[in-house]
């Protein structure tokens, strides 16, 4: 495909074509956006699916964790990504706080649904969050849920720690990852986990699997597009790669971190745990 023309011949990603995509082992592929030209770079490169995550408020902000970002601010960038796509699917991050009962989730993923255009709404955790889940989808909300590393509760973490290398956790974390799926959750990101922790809850699975940090056997893999690009400033988590360096623009570093992830070429040995 010529990486500055949309390719005609493709349909627009949906929800229950990312399941189709796990049963038929085509791996999903999927970046973060914040913006409609960063948007618009991501469809033309054949992404599947634009996050607008809550790590804007890292990366686009400039603060120490996504904790601050609001829900205005999410529906805002939310919009702005939407102008830039035509066929890539949009997921929008709930911000801190806002699945904290089915009520505030509703109200939040209506605004990112309504105002923002997004097709489906991310939020991390279990537990009470599966009952969260339960309302959103009764209403017609596809969620993706998000366990492992959440950047969420990165105080009660104690920081950006890989999760699941203890047997307990990882059993914790393969429960969790059964129930937001038996809640009703149509894909789920596992963050900062053992590659084969990861390997067994994408095979336990009926629902799509996303990796970051997850070793290569999870159903696809999402990264940040600024750690993707090497414009993060600082340093950069073990499990991304920098694939500006070795291509001409843009959309050219996004369609190859797209064959890559296809081809199962990344992630390689060296972005798992």
């Amino acid at each position: 495909m010529n990486s500055q023309t949309r390719d005609p011949e493709r349909k627009p990603v949906t929800v229950p074509g990312l399941r189709a995509m796990k049963a038929e082992g085509r791996k999903i592929v999927m970046l973060t956006a914040y913006d409609a030209s960063f948007a618009s770079c991501l469809d033309l490169a054949g992404v599947d699916v634009a996050l607008v995550g809550d790590s804007l408020g890292m990366v686009v902000q400039g603060h120490a964790s996504t904790l601050p970002v609001t829900l205005d601010q999410a529906v805002y960038h939310t919009a702005a990504v939407a102008r830039g796509l035509s066929s890539s699917l949009l997921v929008a991050d709930l911000p801190f706080m806002t699945d904290r009962d089915p009520a505030h989730a509703l109200e939040a993923a209506h605004r990112l649904m309504a105002e923002g255009g997004a097709a489906m709404v991310k939020l991390e955790g279990a537990g009470h969050i599966c009952v969260v889940i339960e309302a959103l989808t009764e209403r017609n909300v596809p969620v993706c849920a998000h366990l492992g590393l959440t950047p969420q509760a990165v105080h009660r973490l104690g920081g950006y720690r890989v999760q699941g290398r203890e047997a307990d956790v990882a059993e914790r974390i393969f429960d969790d990852a059964r129930a937001v799926a038996a809640a009703g959750a149509q894909m789920l990101v596992l963050e900062a986990v053992p590659a084969e922790l990861a390997r067994r809850i994408t095979g336990e699975l009926a629902i799509p699997v996303i990796g970051i940090g997850a070793g290569a056997d999870t159903d696809g893999q999402v990264l940040v597009v600024y750690d993707m690009l090497g414009i993060t400033p600082g340093k950069r988590p073990k499990f991304s790669k920098d694939f500006l360096r070795e291509h001409g623009s843009v959309v050219a570093a996004m369609a190859a971190y797209a064959d890559d992830v296809r081809a199962g070429r990344f992630p390689g040995p060296k972005h798992q745990y």
